[in-house]
């Protein structure tokens, strides 16, 4: 019998894909209770997840949705926005 592929939801544009085709966002809480947010391209760190298609229409839809928001029921700073285009652009297409 063959082993299905996980499915997750693309928080910009909606679409259903395989996990590898998708990069994942996470949000991580230190031991000082800090958290943080990183784009995890291996889909392995630690902590809750979120996932966005690997292209900037996608990134820019879920920003102005608010969908990493939604994932994480939590509000999102700016900042961690920045960060997160910056990683996007210099790790991605």
């Amino acid at each position: 019998m063959e082993k299905k592929a996980p499915v997750r939801r693309c928080t910009g544009c909606g679409e259903r894909k395989d996990k590898k085709d998708l990069i994942r966002v996470v949000r991580t809480v230190n031991e000082n209770e800090e958290v943080s947010f990183r784009l995890d391209r291996t889909g392995k760190l630690q902590g809750r997840g979120a996932y966005l298609c690997d292209n900037r229409a996608c990134f820019d839809a879920t920003v102005k949705r608010k969908g990493l928001e939604r994932s994480f029921h939590a509000s999102i700073p700016a900042k961690v926005y920045e960060t997160l285009e910056k990683e996007f652009e210099t790790k991605g297409t």
